[in-house]
């Protein structure tokens, strides 16, 4: 009996380091696409070393000959610290050029193989008391099991409740007590193993010393990210929201990713409404906003007087309640969230206007720039020709279709697919001292001229003047002739990483 009941708890230990082997992976992953930038690329190279990595900790196994349960119990306190510190040491490391992507492959490298070694070793302790056969489906039933809560779990809880760095040196400290647990499962067999016990011990301490200071890690590492002192800083349930404020303005980052600096913002939510606004070619009495959460093109919209309803769809609560309650936002936005003439409504846009059936006079997508499946879903056929539907006789629709000069192709892109999409569109830019070039894509549902009048006065940049010469294109940014980007080959996103990562680190 007492043999079955040390099998079921290594079981047990099974599921537990399952779980605590997908979290690292998923942390690595996940880590290094929030700062190399939420990328296809990043997270499948970190999935594939680290599942070679296994391999290669599993065929090590075979070296260990003699003490299996004190090499695995060591193997354990290995895998806390090395685990428990990766997303720690990788928000270091980035703050130090040069350094990110050597420290992201060894930790890769180290905890993968690291994991790879566990359960070999411990289906090894188990043969002794269980059928081959059974020792192997169970062991795999548990360490499949483990995989699929940690997946969950790290989605739904871990990133959102607790953010990268308190996950990992969470289930670091998982490794550590699973150690622990298993010297004393094993002691019954007469194995001495108060040596890794203390060393399992010892990890656990630190681990939980840093958890502890997770604030203030977090703080030390976001800071060396930023050249502007960080005034704000939380997991949101689909991003890292910060805010910035230096002598020129207040910047608002998602990911690591700048989304507006005040010190120009209003260059860029000027080009982005007022456009789509003058070529309605009537007062707008109704808009969407996609994206935007920040309530500055609402702003923008609110300064017609026309104005009667406004539907904000921003996937993200976490970003529009910072809109309405931090001054620096709320300031920068007029208050136009708490304006009754909106609604906000937190969804995915995609789903959104799908499911919708009323019509809006003016539509303007502001969405992030394609850098991710998900993202990228928002910028094909399908999306713009349900938005497409969701316009009024006449109404306008804006699109933020990122640099044409990094990513000119993936800004062609943009610009076939909504023609793709059944739109008449013209392609725009304007200058941003924050970014540089950006386009926007303006359509409507028949063929029209560039607005010439702004049906507006008073905006801080635009004037009529300036607003015709956002259609005038240099040579050497001008859209070219591409395919459009639809949910089956999500090209752009492919494009964007392409073009990008020639400027990236």
């Amino acid at each position: 009996m007492k043999g079955d009941r040390r099998a079921v708890a290594l079981y047990a230990i099974v599921f537990l380091i399952a779980t605590a082997g997908l979290v690292y992976e998923l942390v690595c992953g996940a880590v290094a696409s929030y700062l190399l930038g939420d990328s296809v690329t990043h997270f499948s190279l970190v999935i594939g070393a680290y599942l070679s990595a296994l391999g290669v900790g599993a065929y090590a196994s075979k070296l260990v000959e003699r003490d299996v349960a004190a090499r695995f119990v060591d193997i354990e306190a290995a895998t806390a610290l090395v685990g428990g510190v990766s997303a720690p040491l990788l928000f270091f490391a980035h703050g130090r050029s040069g350094t990110f992507s050597f420290v992201l492959w060894i930790v890769v490298g180290l905890t993968g193989t690291l994991v790879g070694m566990e359960l070999p070793l411990l289906m090894r302790l188990l043969r002794e008391r269980v059928r081959f056969e059974e020792l192997v489906a169970k062991a795999l039933f548990f360490d499949y099991l483990g995989a699929l809560v940690a997946s969950v779990l790290f989605a739904m809880v871990l990133v959102p409740q607790l953010g990268m760095i308190r996950t990992s040196l969470l289930f670091g400290a998982v490794n550590a007590t699973v150690g622990i647990v298993t010297s004393f499962v094993l002691r019954a067999d007469g194995l001495a193993l108060t040596g890794p016990r203390a060393r399992c011990a010892a990890v656990l301490v630190a681990l939980i010393a840093l958890f502890t200071q997770a604030d203030r890690l977090l703080a030390s590492a976001e800071a060396s990210l930023y050249s502007d002192p960080v005034v704000f800083a939380a997991q949101s349930r689909y991003a890292r929201v910060v805010l910035t404020t230096g002598e020129a303005g207040t910047s608002l980052h998602l990911d690591n990713n700048l989304q507006f600096s005040t010190v120009d913002e209003h260059r860029y939510h000027e080009a982005l409404v007022h456009p789509a606004a003058a070529a309605l070619g009537r007062p707008p009495v109704t808009a969407m906003v996609g994206g935007g959460g920040d309530g500055l093109a609402a702003r923008e919209l609110l300064r017609y007087p026309s104005i009667e309803r406004v539907v904000l769809v921003d996937l993200d609560p976490g970003v529009t309640e910072l809109a309405r309650r931090r001054p620096e936002l709320s300031r920068a936005n007029a208050g136009s969230l708490d304006d009754p003439r909106v609604t906000v409504v937190n969804a995915d846009a995609a789903r959104f206007v799908e499911e919708d059936t009323r019509r809006y006079d003016v539509i303007i997508l502001d969405f992030p720039d394609p850098n991710s499946l998900s993202l990228g879903k928002l910028f094909s056929t399908r999306m713009l020709r349900a938005t497409a539907a969701r316009l009024a006789e006449g109404g306008a629709l804006a699109v933020q279709s990122t640099t044409p000069f990094y990513a000119r192709d993936s800004f062609s892109t943009v610009l076939a697919t909504a023609r793709a999409a059944g739109l008449a569109a013209l392609p725009y830019h304007v200058f941003l001292p924050s970014f540089g070039e950006w386009g926007f894509v303006l359509a409507k549902r028949a063929p029209f001229e560039p607005p010439r009048a702004l049906a507006v006065d008073g905006l801080r940049y635009l004037d009529d003047q300036a607003l015709a010469s956002l259609f005038v294109w240099p040579v050497d940014i001008a859209p070219r002739p591409t395919r459009p980007n639809t949910l089956e080959t999500q090209r752009l996103v492919r494009a964007y990483e392409r073009e990008m990562s020639r400027y990236l680190p």
